[in-house]
């Protein structure tokens, strides 16, 4: 169950970097798109959609596919008396429902669509940083 657990944490931390990597590419989109540099821009359709699709999507199927692995062996042993994992879950909730999120913005800058702002997408990238905060935490003091 280790080696579940150490493959669980690797895809964890390859599905963070493209959440925190995407929202940064969608600000630089963002200006290339009000600088007019349409070679910028179809560029960064580029890096999104390799991003999302190769690195963030497949990381993601990986990390919940073993949490619940985790989840599912220990829950009757451990896990279903833990009120620090039914907060963390509604967090991975969160998480996957941010991930969707970014492959519809992924889509619409594709499709020469998007109506957000840069300062929206400078928010928008601090969420998964909110979510790893309280992740972290609840893990490691395992209490709510």
């Amino acid at each position: 169950m280790l080696l579940v657990k150490a493959f669980h944490v690797i895809a964890v931390v390859c599905w963070f970097a493209g959440l925190f990597y995407l929202p940064r590419l969608f600000v630089y989109h963002v200006q290339a798109l009000n600088e007019g540099d349409s070679k910028g821009s179809e560029r960064f359709k580029v890096m999104e959609r390799k991003l999302y699709r190769g690195i963030m999507t497949p990381s993601a199927i990986i990390a919940t596919g073993l949490g619940l692995w985790m989840l599912v062996d220990r829950w009757d042993s451990y896990f279903s008396h833990a009120p620090w994992m039914h907060i963390k879950l509604t967090l991975v909730m969160l998480l996957i429902a941010y991930h969707y999120l970014c492959g519809v913005y992924q889509k619409k800058f594709t499709a020469d669509n998007n109506t957000k702002s840069e300062k929206f997408f400078r928010f928008f990238n601090e969420v998964p940083v909110l979510i790893l905060v309280a992740v972290v935490i609840l893990v490691v003091l395992k209490q709510p």
